[in-house]
């Protein structure tokens, strides 16, 4: 029964929580960046590299033509897809690249607040009432 007692401590500890709603969030998130990239960026790159998709790319590892990508799986072909593959580093740079904004910004959100000078020492303060008094005989011995 300790056992029971430990996990529902556990899972009663704000960050259980905290990380199952990130986890969530996270996941909506990632569906958003890439239908961004496929729907956005992947046609845009596609415009720069004369109307080729790179999500099609691949290389037939048996040597053997095929039309498309699709027609090489339906053959049972193996390949490289290595167009799929640049489509995902762009998704996880997306992705990573829009946390960094999140985090940098919540980071200067909650930027601890400089703390107020600490007062002066006693030895600075009895030094200081010691030069306003040398100045003001000082100033005073001018006028006489």
């Amino acid at each position: 029964m300790a056992v029971v007692k430990e996990f529902k401590a556990f899972i009663a500890r704000g960050n259980v929580l905290d990380l199952a709603v990130a986890v969530v969030i996270g996941a909506a998130f990632g569906r958003i960046v890439t239908a961004m990239v496929d729907g956005l960026i992947m046609p845009l790159t596609g415009v720069f590299t004369g109307g080729v998709d790179l999500s099609h790319l691949y290389v037939a590892l048996d040597g053997q033509d095929y039309e498309s990508l699709a027609a090489a799986q339906e053959a049972s072909a193996p390949v490289l897809a290595y167009g799929a593959f640049i489509q995902s580093v762009v998704d996880f740079l997306l992705v990573a690249f829009v946390i960094f904004l999140v985090v940098r910004a919540y980071n200067r959100m909650n930027k601890p607040e400089e703390a107020a000078p600490a007062a002066p020492s006693e030895e600075v303060l009895l030094l200081r009432e010691i030069r306003d008094s040398l100045a003001r005989r000082d100033s005073g011995a001018g006028n006489a």
